[in-house]
C-alpha cells in the first residue's frame, strides 16, 4: 500500500531536524526512526504511532484512533490514526510529541 506524500511532509515538518532522525520505507509506508527506533510513520492516509504500553488505551479513545493490526496480531503500543484524528495542526503536533518522548525513552539502536 502506498503512502500518501503529503502527510509524510507535515510529519517531516513536525519532527524537524532531532538528532537521530531517520526515514525508512516499512510496512508498505514510510517511516521515521529515531535512534534506530520507530516513532510514526505513515501508510496510505493514516498515521502509524508508537506510544508505548502505558500510553496505548489513552491513545485509542482519541478520535481516528485504532489499534494497529496490520498482519492480524494487534500490537500493543501501537496506533494507527485517521485523518479526523490529525487534521488540526494541534492534533498532529499532540501525536508527534507522544510518540517522540516514547522512542526517545528507548535505548539507541
Amino acid at each position: 500500500m502506498a503512502y500518501n506524500e503529503t502527510v509524510a511532509q507535515r510529519l517531516r515538518a513536525e519532527l524537524g531536524t532531532l538528532p537521530g532522525l531517520t526515514e525508512k520505507k516499512m510496512f508498505g509506508g514510510i517511516c521515521f526512526l529515531l535512534g534506530g527506533n520507530m516513532v510514526c510513520g505513515v501508510l496510505g492516509d493514516e498515521l502509524i504511532m508508537r506510544v508505548g504500553a502505558a500510553q496505548h488505551a489513552a491513545s485509542l479513545a482519541q478520535p481516528g484512533a485504532r489499534v494497529f493490526d496490520f498482519s492480524g496480531k494487534p500490537m500493543a503500543g501501537w496506533v494507527m490514526v485517521a485523518p479526523v484524528g490529525y487534521a488540526a495542526a494541534e492534533d498532529l503536533a499532540r501525536w508527534v510529541r507522544l510518540a517522540v518522548a516514547y522512542a526517545g525513552s528507548l535505548p539507541v539502536k
